[in-house]
């Protein structure tokens, strides 16, 4: 069937991931003991959200609850709706205020106090549920960390604990579901010279800006005017973003998800139109018709359903300690320390990891060197614990990783060759511990070099790809990183010995890529964290269902003190639906 002017080329169809709307959440906030900013009886407290733009960093209103009268203890009904990213640090602040008069501008107001988090804060907390305190005074950002720094505001006295903000995300269900559908068409045009057609159908989405998203391709059907072609699944929110109204372009005809959710019926017989025939013979009827042969939509378990059911991700660095760095004492090693910018290697840890960390409660992180020789007797290790300890290489934070690394600068011999096994081996044995779902694995292997122990680098990952884990490598520095892209299984499938790896649990990507020459380094390590950490979702998902494990229910969420303003349930309210 041919395809309108304006739609996607098939050949955008590889990029469709980076297409497919996220998930959305829905942010419910509660407060605890505010302040009392009324003579004669209780604050009128409202809520604004902020969440902060990427790239400058200013902080941009979202929303803002209602005002609800005469309490410190509000539970509010409206709610948040924003599109969440695991693979993004999605930073947002939470601003109270005392509300006296009808005027939109908050400076008339009192300020009650505030709370920053990240959305992957409040997602990855017990039950997806954060209790934060409250403080007194604006802040501004640290030009150089990114970090709030509190600044007097509003009269208030910076630090001032003023009650608790209680956050809570929820996936919204409609994100969830997966429309199964089947299609066969009649009397489809005769395109090909010597034989009939070979018809495939190609789904569109329509933006909201008139364009159109490629969403789905069938599979080829050879030399037939008369094809079946196989059942398929798609996420609805891929098909039509949860607009259940919007049209999907299939060839030449168009549906909605509504029309396509009534069933196999004389609603779905569709006559394939085309628009060029139609115009220059006047007798034309149809170029065929395609009908719907089944459709069936389930809800499918999500990475959040995971989250929130307490499944914790442990998180693993190992470093590159070989000689091809450089000495580390000079400028030009890659393990150079500066007193003024993060080397490649802290940057990439530091990317990654403050984004990953709120999804492990702990925030114990094992952190791993290889290729270098040891005191006191100088034997080369490829699996040594940065912070000297062999019982426990885990350190505390991120923070805790970089100090370690640091210190193991300073203390081993740079040395080599490059193996990557023994590091695999070693968090593949703490995975298979655990299989449970209450527990996934994911390691950072940062490294300058060219892999030496391919081999058993394979066999080790193939054998991890049935564990609960994923794999990120970062190249940093020059060399070829060719070997890199072939355990990265996009393309290929990794194998060893003749045995296919179950998952494709590998992201490799280079450090140079995201060296930005605008020395933008907050950015271009944002793009970093994004690219390699936007599959660890999937991953994660397709190790629970391969395994048959269903995310556990929620913990209870705990008991506080009676709120002011009664328990209500929200509204049947657009924000619920639409997305």
């Amino acid at each position: 069937m041919e395809q309108p002017e304006d739609m996607a080329s098939l050949s955008e169809f590889d990029s469709l991931a980076g297409s497919i709307p996220a998930t959305k959440v829905e942010i419910t906030v509660s407060c605890r003991n505010l302040l009392d900013k009324d003579m004669f009886s209780k604050s009128d407290p409202l809520c604004v959200m902020y969440t902060q733009g990427m790239e400058n960093k200013q902080w941009r209103e979202f929303g803002r609850t209602e005002v609800i009268d005469n309490t410190l203890n509000p539970d509010f009904v409206r709610k948040f709706i924003v599109d969440y990213f695991f693979e993004e640090k999605q930073n947002l602040r939470f601003d109270l205020y005392d509300v006296d008069s009808k005027s939109p501008d908050l400076s008339k107001h009192d300020f009650l106090g505030q709370a920053f988090c990240t959305l992957g804060e409040i997602v990855g907390s017990p039950g997806s549920r954060l209790e934060k305190p409250l403080t007194i005074g604006a802040f501004s950002l640290n030009s150089r960390t990114g970090k709030p720094m509190p600044a007097v505001s509003n009269g208030g006295v910076p630090g001032k604990k003023c009650g608790t903000i209680i956050l809570s995300a929820e996936e919204l269900s409609n994100c969830r579901d997966v429309a199964t559908m089947q299609f066969c068409a009649n009397k489809l045009d005769k395109k090909d010279f010597f034989g009939k057609s070979d018809p495939f159908l190609v789904f569109y989405r329509s933006n909201e800006d008139g364009t159109f998203t490629i969403c789905h391709k069938t599979e080829v059907m050879k030399n037939t005017l008369n094809p079946v072609w196989q059942t398929f699944s798609i996420p609805v929110r891929a098909l039509c973003n949860g607009d259940y109204d919007r049209h999907d372009f299939i060839g030449e005809f168009t549906t909605s998800y509504r029309e396509l959710a009534r069933g196999q019926s004389q609603f779905n017989i569709y006559e394939v139109v085309n628009p060029k025939k139609k115009m220059k013979k006047k007798k034309y009827v149809n170029s065929g018709t395609v009908t719907l042969l089944s459709f069936a939509v389930e809800s499918e378990c999500t990475f959040l359903d995971y989250i929130k059911g307490g499944t914790q991700i442990n998180f693993t660095v190992a470093i590159d300690f070989t000689a091809s760095n450089g000495n580390p004492s000079q400028s030009t090693s890659l393990h150079y320390m500066s007193p003024y910018q993060l080397n490649a290697y802290a940057l990439a840890l530091t990317a990654v990891g403050e984004i990953i960390q709120h999804y492990d409660s702990d925030k114990m992180f094992p952190a791993l060197g290889f290729g270098a020789k040891l005191p006191p007797d100088g034997r080369v290790s490829h699996e040594f614990p940065l912070n000297g300890n062999q019982e426990n290489p885990s350190c505390c934070g991120i923070d805790g990783i970089l100090e370690a690394y640091h210190r193991s600068l300073r203390t081993v011999q740079l040395y080599g060759p490059t193996n990557f096994a023994p590091v695999v081996t070693h968090v593949a044995r703490n995975a298979a511990a655990v299989q449970d779902g209450s527990q996934y694995s994911v390691l950072l292997i940062i490294t300058d070099g060219v892999i030496s122990d391919m081999a058993q680098t394979k066999e080790a990952i193939v054998n991890a790809a049935k564990l609960p884990m994923s794999i990120i490598i970062v190249g940093v520095g020059q060399a070829e990183f060719d070997a890199m892209v072939e355990l990265d299984g996009d393309d290929v499938r990794i194998s060893s010995r003749g045995k296919l790896a179950e998952r494709d649990i590998v992201q490799f990507v280079p450090f140079r890529d995201y060296v930005d020459r605008t020395g933008n380094h907050v950015l271009s390590m944002a793009r970093l964290a994004r690219d390699v950490l936007a599959e660890i979702p999937d991953q994660l998902v397709s190790y629970m269902k391969a395994q048959g494990i269903r995310p556990r229910p929620p913990p209870a969420a705990p008991t506080h003190s009676p709120s002011q303003s009664p328990a209500r349930t929200p509204p049947a309210s657009p924000l619920h639906t639409h997305i």
